[in-house]
Formats: structure tokens, C-alpha cells, sequence
């Protein structure tokens, strides 16, 4: 299929000449996947099954098979089961006389995985998930690789192989990223391999996916159905990685953009959305964005029974995070909620409760094996050894958080480790050491602009006086930490998930007020003055 990277003009050209005469089913083809990138999809069922009736009338079973996989696909993503297997049957028909070792045939196995894999019969998609592969290599087909390999890791991981799900998305990123690809078959992979790299918490993967969704939606501006996950997810892994500001702008504009299309992103968005109003200190606006993303389907829980605990209504907190939980079974759920509950529960005087949840959040990252989740559970063992007074234990777990926290970049999980350090020192009469930890916390707070977390820290720092850094903003201190490790400006864009343009602006920046004038003294100048330190 010929690319074009502006669907709109397409399907507008095509759509001309198609009402004047009769298109061939391979332009027929085209106009279907520019209606469907478009945001017409009926426009697209129906070019599409054209394209499969010409075909047919030709004798060209597999060009219409393909056609009609993509009609089964389509109805079945919509929720239209009726016509999905309808259309999936007459494909399985047709090639009943032909053979089952095509790469059509591989296609129509695809619909009948998601099926039993949504039913749970994980072991049957396993299956065919498998056999679907095997055929794409057979074939060498691109579009049944990337999407078998994608459904394939997505069963792995439903049935508990983390690590050899994420190793297929793996593959099929490199299947989307160098061959020719469909360009549904590639957004639905791009997406749904996202979602699970979030889902089992395996961040630095998440950021990778994003940037190569970014990059794709942004070549092809007029594209709308996979638009709405590419800013909720940009949106997040901004928030994760500190910039707070440029991803409240992400999830605002995903409501904007997306509210009567894509129930699903919108109620990200607005999750999102308030959770940085949480953090930001603005509760109304938090409580609004949370209704609305329980309106739009999304659980406002955690982030809810955070907003109760920091507004001191501690025993609404500690009901309704109690029962979410024991609503929830799905662990890749529970690893989002359980944090929250250790929180609450200490919050609440329920350490037994709290470290229950402990326990279990170390079970469910042994299984995902993924760094944040390790330094969650050790975080949220530090908070717990904290409340039971052991605080030699505590200051142990609490270091091997932080250092997968710096290592990661994550700015506010950093600082919130700082600050249970903080307190354990001040418990073990270690003033000094404390201060250090408050001093610290206060000015990423400060940075991040988290009003309810900089008023905390205020409350119980006893010196008022932050580190140097030079009028280094918070940004900037992560990239002139990055430059002290070597990296170059594309490497820190990457890392950072900003523009290496911007990176340069940053660079300038930071010359100015170090008033040197190469990475090399700036670097040296970091040491020098222990800002790191």
C-alpha cells in the first residue's frame, strides 16, 4: 500500500474521483484506511467491502480475505460482535479451499485469540497467538507479525510471563519501526503495547513507546483514532519525569480533542488531570476532574482517597481505598492502587493493614520485575519499618528506593523518599543529616510548584535555607546532571522526552548562569560545588 502522511487530502481525492467512477479495489483500499485514520469509519467499512466484493468477482481470494479480516477487526474493535465474526467466518470460508498456511489465514486467527484471551482462556490464545506468528515468519508477512507478536506479549503477560511478553513487544516494535506495516495494524500496536508497558510499570519502556507513537501521530497531523492515547501518554510519562506543567497541557488538550470520540482517553485525561491538581494543591478542581473521569469510565481510585487522606478526612480515605481494593483482582490494577493503601493505612494507625499491602506489592513486582515497582515496594517498606519504629531497617529500604529513583530521573518520587529519611534522622536525633534531607525535599517541591507537599515540608524542616543551585530550575538540574555522566544532547533529549532543540536552549541557559562557557567547565563546576551532593 502506498504511504501518505496526509489522510485527509487523500480521502478527499479519492472520494471525488470514487463518485464519479468506479475505483479499483486497490484505491478502494487506500480511501478505506485515510476514512478510517480520518475518524470516518463507516466510510471505511463500506470502501472496504467493496474492495473485498471486486476482489472476490476477480477470484482473488487472499487480497480479499485480507479486506475482510480488516472488516472483521474493525466491527469486532467497536464492539459490533455480530458483524466482526460474521465477517471473520466468511474469511475462514474462503480459505477452507484455499490453504491454511497463508498469511490471510494467520490474520483471521488473530480476531479468535483476542477472543479467548477476553474470555480468559489465556492458555487457547497463547495458542493461536503462537501459531499466527510462526506463520507471519512462514510468510514473512509484516502486518501478521506485528500484530501476533504484539497479541502474543499481551498474553504472556496476562498469564504472568512479564518478562517474555515485554521481550515479543519488544520485537514487534522492531517489526512496526523497519518493514512495512499497515497503518492501522502499526497504531494498534504502537497503543496497546504502550498501555501494557504501563500497566506492568516498566516506565522507561513506556517512554520509548511514546516517543515512537509521538513521532508517527505527528507525521500524519490529521490522524484521529490513536491521537487521544498518544497525549495521554505523553501527558503521563511528563508528569512522571517532572514536568508538571507541560502535562497538564497534554491532558487538557486530550479532553478537548477527544471527549465525544474516545471515551476511554478522555477518562485518562481527566484522571490525569486531577492528579495534578492534587499535586498542584488545587483540590476543587482535583475533586471535579475525578467525577468527570469516573463519568467517562475511568476508576478515580487512588488518586480520590489521596485527595480525602491530604484533606484530613482520613476515615473516608480509609474506606473507600479499602473497598476498592478488595473489589480489584487484576494485579497489574492492584500494583497502581497499593501504594495508595500503604500510604492511607499508615496515615490511619493500620500498619498491620499497611504492611499487608506491602507484602503483596513486593510479590507483584518480584513477578513483573520491572525497576519502579522494586523501588516502590522498597519505599513503601521503608514507610511502614517507619511507623513500627525500626528505623535502621527503614533508612535501608529507603536508599535502595532512592537510588533506582535518581537513576530513573523521577523527581517527586525522589523527594518524597528524602523527606520519610528526613523524619527517621530527626527520630534518631541526627539534626543535621535531617536538615540535609529537608533542605533538598523542599527545593524539588518548590520546583515542581506541589503546594500541599512544600507546605509539609516547611511545617517540619528547622533551617530555612536551600542548597545553592545557582538559579538552576529543576530542569535544568536534571540535564546538567545527565551532561556530568557524559551524554550527549540527543541522548538527554531521549532520555528526558524533550527535543534536542530544546535541550540546547536548556544548555544555554545553564552557561549563563554558571558563567562558563563549555560542557566541560560546567561539569566541573557541578563537582566543584557539590551540586549533586
Amino acid at each position: 500500500m502506498k504511504r501518505s502522511q496526509n489522510w485527509t487530502e487523500t480521502y478527499t481525492r479519492l472520494s471525488k474521483v470514487d463518485r464519479v467512477q468506479s475505483l479499483v479495489p486497490e484505491d478502494l483500499e487506500i480511501l478505506a484506511t485515510s476514512a478510517y485514520l480520518t475518524g470516518r469509519e463507516e466510510e471505511c467499512i463500506d470502501a472496504m467491502k467493496r474492495a473485498q466484493a471486486v476482489y472476490l468477482s476477480q477470484n482473488l481470494i487472499h487480497k480479499a480475505v485480507r479486506c475482510i479480516f480488516w472488516l472483521g477487526f474493525i466491527h469486532l474493535n467497536k464492539g459490533d460482535k455480530a458483524h466482526g465474526s460474521g465477517w471473520i467466518t466468511k474469511g475462514k470460508r474462503l480459505l477452507d479451499k484455499e490453504d491454511q498456511k497463508s498469511a490471510e489465514y494467520g490474520l483471521l486467527l488473530i480476531p479468535l485469540a483476542r477472543g479467548a484471551l477476553s474470555g480468559g482462556n489465556v492458555a487457547k490464545a497463547m495458542k493461536l497467538f503462537e501459531q499466527a506468528v510462526s506463520i507471519g515468519e512462514q510468510c514473512n508477512d509484516a502486518d501478521l507479525k506485528a500484530i501476533s507478536l504484539f497479541g502474543y506479549g499481551l498474553a504472556m503477560v496476562r498469564q504472568g510471563n512479564v518478562n517474555k511478553g515485554i521481550s515479543l513487544l519488544d520485537e514487534a516494535m522492531i517489526v512496526v519501526e523497519s518493514e512495512e506495516v499497515h497503518h492501522i495494524a502499526r497504531g494498534i500496536v504502537y497503543c496497546g503495547a504502550l498501555s501494557i508497558c504501563r500497566k506492568v510499570w516498566d516506565l522507561q519502556r513506556a517512554k520509548e513507546w511514546t516517543t515512537a507513537l509521538s513521532k508517527w501521530c505527528n507525521s500524519q497531523p490529521d490522524l484521529v483514532p490513536f491521537r487521544g492515547q498518544c497525549l495521554v501518554r505523553r501527558a503521563e510519562i511528563l508528569q512522571r519525569f517532572g514536568d508538571w506543567t507541560e502535562a497538564m497541557k497534554e491532558a487538557e488538550l486530550a479532553c478537548i480533542r477527544f471527549r465525544t470520540s474516545l471515551p476511554s482517553a478522555t477518562g485518562e485525561a481527566y484522571y490525569l488531570q486531577a492528579e495534578l491538581h492534587r499535586l498542584f494543591g488545587a483540590f476543587e478542581n482535583a475533586e471535579s476532574c475525578y467525577k468527570k473521569a469516573a463519568k467517562w469510565g475511568r476508576n478515580p481510585q487512588p488518586g480520590l482517597a489521596l485527595l480525602r487522606l491530604v484533606q484530613g478526612r482520613i476515615d473516608v480515605a480509609e474506606t473507600s481505598i479499602r473497598n476498592n481494593l478488595r473489589e480489584l483482582k487484576d494485579p497489574m490494577v492492584r500494583a497502581d492502587l497499593l501504594p495508595g493503601v500503604v500510604r492511607i493505612m499508615i496515615a490511619a494507625g493500620q500498619n498491620r493493614e499497611a504492611r499487608e499491602a506491602t507484602e503483596e506489592l513486593n510479590e507483584i513486582a518480584f513477578d513483573f520485575d520491572v525497576p519502579y515497582l522494586y523501588a516502590m515496594s522498597s519505599y513503601a517498606l521503608g514507610t511502614v519499618l517507619f511507623a513500627e519504629k525500626d528505623f535502621t531497617q527503614a533508612l535501608e529500604h529507603l536508599e535502595k528506593a532512592l537510588e533506582i529513583w535518581i537513576s530513573m530521573d523521577l523527581p517527586y518520587e525522589t523527594a518524597r523518599t528524602r523527606e520519610v529519611k528526613g523524619l527517621i534522622y530527626r527520630k534518631m536525633g541526627d539534626k543535621e543529616s535531617s536538615d540535609m534531607e529537608f533542605v533538598g525535599t523542599k527545593w524539588t517541591y518548590e520546583q515542581l510548584m506541589a503546594k500541599p507537599d512544600l507546605q509539609r515540608i516547611e511545617r517540619l524542616e528547622n533551617k530555612r535555607k536551600n542548597r545553592d543551585v545557582y538559579g538552576l530550575t529543576l530542569r535544568e538540574l536534571q540535564i546538567l546532571r545527565h551532561v556530568t555522566y557524559g551524554r550527549t544532547n540527543k541522548s538527554v533529549a531521549s532520555e528526558l522526552f524533550i527535543s534536542e532543540r530544546t535541550v540546547d536552549r536548556h544548555m544555554s541557559n545553564i552557561f549563563n548562569k554558571l558563567k562558563v562557557n563549555s560542557r566541560v567547565k560546567a561539569t566541573a563546576f557541578a563537582i566543584k560545588h557539590g551540586i549533586f551532593e
